[in-house]
């Protein structure tokens, strides 16, 4: 018999709720959702064990059998939660999926990973439908009423059933049917930017490890963990969810990703830290300035890319801490304690790992020479990545034994890591190249901007390897926004060559799970004479 094992999700949960049942673990709120008009959601780990085994009793009843796949597309709902401890629980396959997918993307990933059925939101319906349909496939849908507006009714959806069914059922206990701890948990997708999404394979004892992650963060028994990322990512899971769990620091989740109401949130509920990636930061900072933007419980916001340029204004202007990390969900993991190491680092690698800048024949890059960001275990071992059901993938990933991570950096005299640009997506205008999050700050600071992002396109003057620099913008009022005002700062404030050449005015910045803004989206609707693309005289 296998013997319970704290770094399985499932015995986790089972553990804490016999030992501590009433704390409330987690807290998903409603102010961001709807002003507070409706109540937060909370779970105590007694809540957590309870609804968990009936959804596992769910899933077995649908035919769900050990390393049998199905989808989870939800929002951060609780039941997200609960879906994942039940697939511990049945040694079945979670495969969480961002809710805004749909289409080709959507039908290739349910169809890559086997999925049986689909758990999601009632606003996922029509994109599920429509993926399963084309793929031929009868699999189960079980749907979660959201109270959305415009979404379908579940009584008039044909063979799908609510979550709301499941979860009334009478209290059951299932036995955890994992054989071993390396069995998988998850599939989590790659944002394929560059390609076919591709699906690592995370086991189940995975997510004790998650613990370690909030020790090296630093989180204290009474610290309170927020987030808005996509808990389909692996963010939301390594810094908030799984610290949560495995800690018992109570962590707080809103539906989806709010600048406007994010410090009220932390206010609200106490909130020491959160979390930030790339652009959001940016997208935060240039929120108008409040006279209490420091007036807030955060001690410290767990960041991965926090600007450069905005570094030291951001920590001043809201009175919090930057602590600095860089991982992946295939593996690769360093930080930056606060108060250590020059700003706009990313730290060092943790203890145990090897990580190097490489140029193209693996040989170490001198300070201030970008290669690629690789790592290994310490010691000369091998990195290991599983893609599903992609060897070839697999083995490129980890060529030389290196996990290589795509991206491009370099690092100081002093062994510091900096993060540089994705493989590939250097911006160079003019002989120059064009640091995005200096562009950003100046334009993140002018009163009609809601958001920004800076990407680049192929330069008009036909120069290889030289791009025009684009600003993507969400005006706060559209009806009003002066785009000779915004140039006239730029120009006040940048290097002519960091100028943008165009302004790209969007209705909103399309973005991934993890609030990457989707640059491919934004060139797919660039046009140099378009009606919402300014250039710069």
């Amino acid at each position: 018999m296998r013997e319970p094992n704290d770094n399985v999700l499932a015995d986790m949960v089972r553990a804490r709720a016999e030992k501590s049942p009433d704390l409330d673990i987690l807290t998903f709120e409603h102010l961001s959702l709807d002003g507070g008009a409706t109540p937060d959601e909370v779970r105590t780990y007694a809540d957590l064990h309870r609804n968990a085994n009936r959804i596992a009793e769910g899933l077995i009843s649908r035919g769900m059998k050990r390393g049998d796949s199905f989808a989870l597309m939800m929002r951060n709902h609780p039941e997200f939660v609960e879906t994942l401890i039940a697939a511990s629980i049945t040694g079945t396959v979670a495969v969480p999926i961002d809710p805004r997918t749909k289409g080709e993307k959507l039908a290739f990933m349910l169809s890559n990973a086997g999925c049986a059925g689909v758990a999601g939101g009632d606003y996922t319906l029509p994109a599920v439908r429509a993926a399963m349909s084309s793929l031929g496939s009868d699999g189960w849908i079980l749907a979660l009423p959201s109270g959305e507006k415009d979404v379908p009714d579940l009584d008039d959806v044909p063979g799908v059933e609510s979550f709301v069914e499941v979860l009334s059922g009478p209290e059951t206990t299932v036995d955890v049917r994992l054989e071993q701890p390396s069995d998988p948990l998850q599939i989590i997708y790659t944002s394929g930017t560059t390609g076919d999404p591709k699906g690592v394979v995370f086991p189940n004892e995975r997510f004790g490890g998650f613990a370690l992650v909030g020790r090296l963060i630093g989180y204290e028994a009474d610290d309170r963990p927020y987030t808005g990322l996509s808990l389909t990512h692996g963010n939301a899971q390594a810094v908030t969810l799984g610290p949560s769990l495995s800690m018992g620091v109570r962590g707080v989740f809103s539906r989806r990703f709010t600048k406007s109401r994010l410090w009220d949130v932390c206010r609200l509920h106490g909130c020491t830290t959160f979390s930030l990636l790339g652009g959001m930061a940016t997208a935060v900072y240039s929120e108008p300035p409040k006279p209490n933007d420091a007036d807030n419980p955060v001690r410290y916001v767990v960041s991965a890319g926090m600007p450069a340029a905005i570094w030291e204004a951001f920590e001043e202007r809201f009175g919090v801490s930057v602590f600095e990390w860089y991982g992946a969900v295939e593996g690769g993991l360093a930080y930056k304690p606060i108060g250590e190491g020059p700003i706009g680092s990313f730290g060092r690698p943790v203890p145990g790992l090897d990580m190097r800048v490489l140029d193209p024949n693996d040989n170490n890059c001198p300070p201030g020479v970008s290669g690629e960001i690789c790592s290994r275990p310490a010691g000369g071992g091998s990195a290991q990545v599983e893609y599903h059901d992609n060897p070839d993938a697999s083995a490129a990933k980890t060529e030389g034994g290196w996990l290589r991570s795509g991206d491009i950096g370099h690092a100081n005299a002093d062994g510091w890591l900096f993060f540089d640009y994705r493989k590939g997506g250097g911006l160079r205008h003019n002989g120059d190249f064009v640091n995005p999050g200096f562009v950003e700050r100046v334009l993140a600071e002018h009163p009609q901007i809601d958001d920004v992002f800076v990407y680049g396109v192929p330069a008009a003057s036909g120069a290889p390897g030289e791009k025009d620099v684009v600003a993507a913008i969400t005006p706060t009022d559209p009806s009003r926004f002066d785009p000779e005002s915004v140039f006239e700062t730029c120009r006040a404030g940048l290097e002519s060559n960091f100028v943008p050449s165009y302004l790209q005015v969007v209705d909103e910045i399309p973005k991934t799970a993890s609030e990457k803004p989707q640059e491919r989206f934004l060139l797919e609707a660039f046009a140099p004479d378009g009606d919402r693309v300014y250039s710069r005289s």
